[in-house]
């Protein structure tokens, strides 16, 4: 059974979380070489591995008692809050080794591969395994994690830099470590009361 809260929950987390990412410009930077649905393809399908991943990862901590459970998520909520505050932000272009062909497999390799890469064991991939192990759904998490990332990489690679004129990467930023906040105050609510 899919929670739609739990859902949406982790849209919205994964989402902002991922949009000041450098995924969005790499995507961007392919999508305006080539053929957007070719790129989309291989990075639909690294971030879906990437979620598998994350969703295990999770889904392995929830067999651990629930006080340290929710005591190490509510950890690594703070974390992922205080990194994106924290962070710089990144005005320098991806420097992406463009195909030789525009190829279906070439272009949609090089998408997956860029993506794999980039994207192994960064905050997100680790916001989705601590969602996984917080509400134990992990289908509910890893379709509102997977339906994230997409949409980020779908904005990236159809116009990132039209959205960043309007929507400003810091006011993104500070709404993802607000909502990261609010879940670390649950989870550590949950590990002392639970």
């Amino acid at each position: 059974m899919i929670s739609f809260t739990i859902m949406a929950i982790t849209f919205g987390v994964v989402f902002l979380a991922e949009l000041p990412d450098k995924t969005a410009l790499a995507g961007l930077m392919l999508g305006t070489r080539y053929r957007a649905s070719y790129v989309f393809a291989g990075v639909a399908a690294a971030f879906a591995v990437h979620v598998a991943l994350a969703i295990a990862a999770g889904s392995v901590l929830t067999l651990l008692p629930h006080r340290l459970v929710q005591g190490v998520v509510g950890a690594l909520f703070l974390a992922g809050a205080l990194m994106l505050l924290l962070k710089k932000s990144d005005d320098g272009e991806e420097h992406i080794k463009a195909p030789e062909d525009q190829s279906f497999w070439k272009v949609s390799g090089a998408g997956f591969m860029l993506i794999l890469v980039a994207e192994f064991g960064d905050l997100t991939q680790i916001m989705t395994a601590n969602l996984a192990a917080r509400y134990d759904d992990p289908l509910s998490v890893g379709l509102g994690a997977v339906l994230a990332l997409w949409a980020v990489a779908g904005l990236g690679i159809l116009g990132g830099r039209t959205l960043m004129k309007y929507v400003p990467l810091k006011l993104i930023t500070k709404i993802a470590a607000g909502l990261m906040l609010v879940l670390a105050g649950f989870s550590f609510y949950e590990a002392v009361t639970g």
